[in-house]
């Protein structure tokens, strides 16, 4: 005779079945997530903050002055702060924050009056990327943190930038290579070969100014492809050889930073200083690209927080005013709220992480919709430094991580 399993009993496993097919942690390997969008695929986490925001897990400091953000990858967490000597990675273990170790990056500087570099490092494997604000550029082993190799993006490569707020790209790998942009006549972009630092490819039919953006891939019109946006255009380079398939322009002014967004052969550029936002189509034709513009505008002018797309539509925060939903495709502003003030976004599971930059930090928990602005929760951020607090926030197995100077905050948000 066939036994059944008691009701009570069988009630538990089905929750707890149910609970595991809900939750889907992921990595935040590099900078803005797996696919460099600041979009999270987890799931199972918190739908609402108590008062005081998530559970702190723990809380790490000494990380040094500087504005970058966490990778977290195999266990490890990873950043860059500078001390008095020279700017450095550090690696911190991914349950506790404790430092695991640390290595030199570069000279130490403030370029524009800001401290510290301002990239976030890159992950591949066994090795990791970082670049400093100088243009120093490394490669090394992610369990010691042992050099394998430096390069300097302007002695090396005659780098040279649209002004003077230091490099802040975060270095892109794509398969054997390691795409950064050095910027100037001998081309904008360079790919190195990510084992031995060796030059693969430089685009020499594109030589503008490096901004402080980072490039994305992207797979169109049967070529694998590199969008990069600088100081006057946004462009495609073949990724085998670096050759010019597609440029826009588009001149940006003081500082060009936001990530590029490309979605069914549409690429959207936004920054500040008066500039806006612009997107433009791109076409292939016979082994042929080109790029049109479909819209320019004011209805997003990001300074450097970023802009996410979620299905049809973007969310980001325009200039001094408020946070905007914008529609993709026409450029038209669906909803406009001033929230928790001009900052820093990310989403994971359908919701939006909104970080104010100025005052206590506030962290606001909004929906990811167009029928309007509805937030749920929000909690002012401790142990707030004196600088403004630019760190993208990131969403990586469970845990919401906050970056402010030389404190690091990890944060408990799966739900129980």
């Amino acid at each position: 005779m066939r036994r059944s399993l008691p009701t009570a009993r069988l009630s538990s496993t089905v929750l707890l079945f149910a609970a595991a097919v809900c939750v889907h942690a992921n990595d935040w390997p590099q900078w803005r997530g797996l696919n460099r969008d600041g979009v999270s695929t987890e799931t199972g986490l918190l739908k609402k903050w108590p008062s005081g925001g998530p559970p702190l897990a723990w809380k790490t400091t000494a990380l040094g002055s500087g504005f970058s953000s966490v990778s977290v990858a195999k266990g490890k967490i990873f950043t860059m702060g500078q001390g008095p000597d020279s700017s450095f990675v550090y690696a911190l273990g991914e349950k506790d924050g404790k430092l695991l170790w640390s290595a030199k990056v570069g000279r130490p500087g403030d370029p524009g009056g800001y401290p510290g570099p301002r990239a976030t490092p890159t992950v591949d494997g066994d090795l990791v990327f970082a670049l400093g604000q100088y243009g120093d550029l490394v490669c090394l082993e992610t369990a010691s943190g042992q050099l394998k190799w430096r390069k300097s993006l302007t002695k090396d490569f005659g780098g040279r930038l649209m002004s003077g707020w230091g490099y802040s790209e975060s270095p892109l790998v794509d398969g054997d290579k390691l795409i950064c942009t050095p910027g100037g006549s001998k081309g904008t972009v360079t790919a190195l070969n990510k084992t031995t630092g060796e030059v693969v490819w430089r685009s020499k039919a594109l030589t503008d100014s490096a901004a402080y953006a980072s490039i994305i891939p992207v797979e169109f019109g049967g070529r694998r492809q590199y969008v990069v946006l600088t100081d006057a255009s946004v462009a495609g380079l073949a990724a085998e050889s670096g050759d010019l398939l597609w440029r826009g322009l588009r001149r940006g002014s003081t500082a060009v930073v936001a990530t590029p967004i490309f979605h069914d052969g549409f690429v959207y550029v936004t920054s500040s200083y008066g500039t806006g936002c612009n997107l433009f189509q791109v076409t292939a034709s016979s082994g042929a690209f080109k790029a049109d513009q479909v819209y320019a505008n004011r209805n997003m002018a990001n300074h450097h927080g970023g802009v996410i797309r979620i299905g049809n539509y973007l969310y980001g925060y325009s200039g001094d005013r408020s946070w905007v939903c914008q529609e993709f495709k026409s450029g038209n502003v669906v909803w406009s709220e001033q929230g928790p003030g001009k900052g820093s976004i990310a989403c994971a599971d359908g919701l939006l992480y909104l970080r104010s930059e100025s005052g206590k930090g506030t962290v606001a928990l909004v929906q990811a919709t167009p029928s309007g602005y509805k937030e749920i929760s929000r909690f002012d951020q401790p142990n707030r430094s004196n600088q403004s607090s630019w760190p993208h926030p990131v969403i990586a197995n469970g845990k919401l991580y906050l970056r402010d100077q030389d404190v690091l905050l990890c944060y408990e948000v799966t739900a129980k």
